[in-house]
This record gives structure tokens, sequence and C-alpha cells, in this order.
């Protein structure tokens, strides 16, 4: 017994050849991080387009857009809440879609069109959508109206009139802990109303009727039957 030979592999082969394996891992990662359009880790030049204007920044890779729209830029009616896309505060438009910009690398978007809250009022007025979240009294707290507003703005931007379904989609993404949805789904109708007035060259008073007023959304078929009955109970009255 003996006499048999022994095994050429012994423990410390085993642990030479982890050590190799570890310093040649090393260098390796070396080399991708050296490789051609690499950036980082430290700061790197950088232009982010913001509602229409060219902002030119250092940023390190790991900071993201909210980041770097609140802290950076000023721009803080982007909200930061939850950190990981699960509440849509700090929803912003990419090139005209909503993106959690928590979840976004500053870097990822350089070059393409952001558009903030502050982006979206003109010449000193606020535009359809904002009259009508004000209208409606469709924010309380405020931290989730500026990520609402955006997801809304896209919806009107695809569907001029869009239905009570698709308003309901287009905000399930925008967590509100206020409870404002019924007054959010209001004022998505208003600002379609309003949309269709300027576009009709009406005066600017028929932009925003009184609050749940018979002529609001005369037109629309969902609540026609209703407008129907009530004109029919005050007939009834006089």
């Amino acid at each position: 017994m003996g006499d048999e030979p022994k095994s050429g592999f012994s423990r410390r082969d085993l642990v030479r050849g982890a050590l190799v394996g570890a310093v040649a891992s090393r260098i390796v990662a070396g080399k991708a991080e050296a490789a051609p359009g690499a950036i980082g880790p430290g700061a790197v030049p950088l232009e982010l387009t913001v509602n229409g204007t060219a902002h030119r920044l250092t940023l390190e890779p790991r900071v993201v857009l909210v980041d770097a729209l609140r802290e950076h830029l000023g721009l803080t009616g982007t909200k930061s809440v939850c950190g990981r896309g699960a509440c849509g505060a700090c929803t912003v438009l990419l090139d005209g879609e909503t993106v959690c910009s928590c979840l976004t690398l500053a870097h990822e978007v350089s070059g393409r069109s952001i558009t903030t809250i502050e982006g979206l009022a003109a010449d000193g007025k606020l535009a359809p959508i904002q009259e009508a979240f004000v209208a409606a009294d469709a924010l309380q707290c405020g931290f989730c109206t500026s990520g609402m507003v955006l997801s809304c703005k896209r919806l009107l931007d695809r569907k001029p009139r869009p239905t009570r379904e698709e308003i309901r989609d287009a905000v399930s993404g925008n967590l509100c802990r206020c409870g404002t949805y019924p007054h959010v789904f209001e004022a998505v109708e208003r600002a379609a109303g309003i949309s269709q007035a300027r576009r009709a060259g009406l005066p600017a008073e028929a932009d925003l009727p009184a609050p749940g007023g018979p002529e609001r959304l005369a037109d629309e078929s969902r609540i026609a039957d209703a407008l129907r009955d009530l004109e029919q109970l005050e007939d009834g009255r006089a």
C-alpha cells in the first residue's frame, strides 16, 4: 500500500491555481474597462437637451437622470421618491415617451429630447393639462403631480379624446397615496375639451367649463344619456 504512487495534485497546487485564476480575471477585467467607448469611473462630459435647451454637464456614469435634473440643473419639479421605478413620481418624457428618471442613467439619454414638468408651460401660460389639473383639483400633497401630469400629457398627445379606461391605463404607473384619481380622470377629460376648444378658435372663457357643468364634454357618448336625464329633470322642475 505504501508503494502506490502519490497523486500529483496537492493542496498547495489548489491554492496556487486559485490565486492565478483570480489575478488573470482582474487582468481581463482591467482590459475591458480600458476598451474603446467605455466611460468612467470618473466624471465624464455629456450634453442633456432638456425642454429644448442643451446643457453641458460633467457627471459620473452612475448618476441617474432625476439627480442630474434636480441637483445639477435645478429642475426640482421632477420628484425623487421611491428610487426604484415603483411610484412614477419621477416620470419625464424622453422623445415623447414616459420613462422613470430614477432608473435612467443620465449618460444613456445624452443627445435625446427630455421634457420635464417645467417644459410644459409656454409664454407664461400653463399647458391645457396643467390648467385642467388646477380646475379639477387633481392634486393634494403634490409629490405625484408632475409625473402624473406628464403621463396624461403623453396620453393626450396620442389620444386627443381618450376614454375613461384609456385614462386609467395611462396613469396606472403613477402612484397617488392621496387618492386623487377621480379628479385626475376629470382633469384629462377637461384637457381634451380645452384642446378641442382652442383648435376650433372658441373664446378663452369656453376653455374651462365650470366644474361638473353639463356642458363639459357634451359631445361625449359616455355621458350623453346622463345629460339627457338631467335636462329632462330640470324641465320637469320648471
